[in-house]
């Protein structure tokens, strides 16, 4: 009996894996529960920017939707009001990294840790808040588990993306392409975590916000930020 328990407890934890790996759950830490309620998270990285970080602001403030924003420390340092509207029209901010240069941050726990903690105080000295939430440049698919603990273990949680509008892979997008693009990768999720990016050459991004948040409200999609 007691050997058919262990058999039926490991059954379930395997079906328990699959469903989370099926669901397109590829991010360290759930920061929301994965209820019936069908969620988007609009992300930001590498911003802000001057061309197109006011674009995307403008869409969210149109639509009333809320989104992520993980900026780039070397990005906020002429653009400090930027930062500071995103703050105060209720998005949520995470840090990214300040310099964006992989060798540098990657080198070592030490490195990374630094590059974190300088981002963190740029965007605390503008806001006044202080972020928990982290996104590895590149996200965390590649970078060693050394380097995840020492995230983890400095109290910040790390968040990937099961979803993307393709800006950084597509050599100059149109509006539409992003939009195929999200929406093929969105299908078959319930929850949906969207990469997307607003530095300054992805003037295309905003464009197709529009219309990706059509999708996805039409669908019956609510819209929340991550925290």
């Amino acid at each position: 009996m007691k050997h058919s328990r262990t058999l039926l407890t490991a059954f379930l934890l395997a079906l328990a894996l699959f469903f989370a790996l099926s669901s397109g759950k590829i991010y360290e830490k759930t920061v929301f529960s994965f209820a019936e309620t069908k969620t988007v998270y609009l992300t930001f990285d590498d911003g802000p920017s001057d061309r197109v970080t006011p674009l995307v602001l403008d869409v969210l403030k149109k639509e009333k939707v809320p989104a992520t924003f993980f900026l780039v420390g070397a990005q906020m340092e002429e653009r400090e009001d930027l930062v500071k509207r995103i703050y105060a029209e209720g998005h949520a901010i995470g840090i990214h990294t300040y310099t964006h240069e992989y060798r540098k941050i990657y080198a070592s726990a030490e490195s990374l840790l630094t590059d974190i903690e300088r981002t963190r105080r740029k965007i605390e000295s503008l806001t006044g808040i202080s972020p928990t939430i982290y996104r590895f440049p590149g996200g965390s698919f590649s970078v060693r588990e050394e380097l995840k603990k020492a995230v983890k273990k400095a109290g910040y949680t790390y968040i990937d993306w099961n979803c993307c509008c393709r800006d950084e892979e597509l050599a100059r997008p149109t509006a539409k392409e992003l939009y195929e693009a999200t929406v093929k990768t969105a299908e078959g999720k319930n929850q949906v975590v969207l990469l997307c990016h607003d530095s300054t050459t992805h003037r295309a991004t905003a464009e197709a916000l529009p219309s990706i948040i059509s999708y996805f409200r039409d669908r019956g999609f609510v819209f929340a930020k991550l925290s």
